[in-house]
């Protein structure tokens, strides 16, 4: 299975600067061994969707409500997100979990919900610091999984290790190596044979100086990049270090 590379723009770009980042990460995707994927801001999910049709970039979005429409302002509905061009969306990331307060029973909601609109859910997995250094990383990992992944479940997982977003601390080989044999190992104990097939991403301050080191690490089926997505030529530059499927 190639190797997915995605890029979460998190709350940034006005309209002018998404369509152009979407237009240069376009431009330069040809020949790449990997399947590419952005997920802007909601508000300019449909103009990048518009600017990318045709081509090699997939667009995604970076959640949506459990519900399928109702009385919830300022909400984004999957079946909206698959209407305005989106055909993923990253669901349960850290910032989600911890700003937020998402438990696992609402990300699996959303899940779900992601499903039944056609939608494919990356959903994000990932220990704190505190976690970490208590020696509880595989434990809570293991409980996010058993708790935010409806069965069956058509998708892929993120791990992302809270400590490593934002600030410029990467996991090293061996840690990725070993959480992600961990997470292999859950999702074929509790799907079956199906596990094999679910690709899991790692997302933890990704860039092109590091990113062909963690692409090749055993069981890591892609990269969640934040950051170093928001410039085209850097994003690319990942893209291309992704091992061939």
């Amino acid at each position: 299975m190639r190797q997915l590379i995605a890029g979460n723009w998190k709350m940034n770009c006005l309209l002018q600067d998404a369509v152009a980042l979407a237009q240069g990460i376009a431009a330069g995707a040809d020949g790449i061994a990997a399947d590419l994927l952005v997920c802007p801001t909601a508000l300019h999910l449909a103009a990048v969707a518009q600017a990318l049709q045709g081509g090699a970039v997939a667009v995604g979005g970076q959640d949506c409500h459990q519900e399928k429409q109702g009385a919830h302002t300022g909400d984004i509905a999957a079946p909206m997100l698959r209407d305005a061009g989106a055909s993923w969306v990253i669901l349960g990331h850290s910032e989600r979990r911890q700003n937020h307060g998402e438990t696992d029973e609402l990300i699996r909601e959303k899940t779900l919900a992601a499903v039944d609109a056609g939608l494919t859910p990356i959903v994000c997995v990932g220990e704190t610091a505190d976690q970490r250094q208590g020696g509880q990383e595989t434990e809570v990992v293991g409980w996010q999984i058993a708790g935010s992944l409806p069965k069956p479940f058509t998708g892929a997982i993120a791990y992302e290790p809270i400590w490593a977003i934002g600030t410029g601390k990467t996991a090293t080989e061996q840690d990725v190596a070993m959480m992600h044999a961990f997470i292999r190992e859950e999702l074929v104990r509790q799907f079956g044979d199906a596990g094999h097939a679910i690709r899991i991403l790692y997302g933890g301050s990704v860039r092109a100086a590091n990113a062909a080191s963690l692409l090749a690490v055993p069981n890591v089926g892609g990269a969640l990049i934040g950051g170093a997505s928001l410039k085209a030529d850097e994003f690319l530059a990942i893209a291309r270090a992704a091992q061939p499927g």
